[in-house]
């Protein structure tokens, strides 16, 4: 069942960046990909964060169809009848684990963006949005990461 984890986490990744990215960026449009480095004030600075925006999003399909390749291997290596859970609760804890990595790497430590770009206090944000993939991972970590009966 390590491939279905596998697959999981990689989905997990994927779709978590589609949500960031959709409903952060496009749909409320509370930061861009480098919006705290280039504010999209003019429309030059905003064309590059739609660029890099567009990048972001690449990746992410990249982690999703890696998922899908992998989840369609285990799928042909072994019965997976039952695993259905795990195969959430892995995607759950890939999720968190993009949430967690890019809110540190993006929002502390490179300064790009924000969660809220455009608000005077940034910082509760920036930590709720790491809280909220601290309870992801806390949350789906038992279930994706524990044994099989009888291994």
């Amino acid at each position: 069942m390590r491939a279905l984890v596998q697959a999981g986490l990689l989905l997990g990744i994927g779709f978590g960046g589609f949500v960031d990215g959709i409903v952060l960026h496009q749909i409320l449009q509370w930061h861009g990909m480098v919006s705290s480095a280039l504010t999209p004030a003019d429309l030059i600075a905003a064309k590059v964060n739609m660029f890099w925006d567009g990048i972001f999003h690449a990746g992410m399909w990249a982690f999703a169809g890696a998922g899908v390749l992998l989840l369609w291997r285990a799928t042909r290596r072994a019965p997976l009848a039952g695993e259905g859970r795990r195969l959430v609760a892995a995607a759950v804890l890939g999720w968190a684990l993009f949430n967690g990595i890019e809110g540190v790497v993006d929002h502390h430590l490179l300064d790009l963006h924000h969660v809220r770009d455009f608000v005077s206090r940034r910082l509760p944000w920036d930590l709720g949005f790491l809280a909220v993939s601290l309870v992801l991972g806390a949350l789906s970590a038992p279930l994706a990461l524990r044994r099989p009966r009888g291994a």
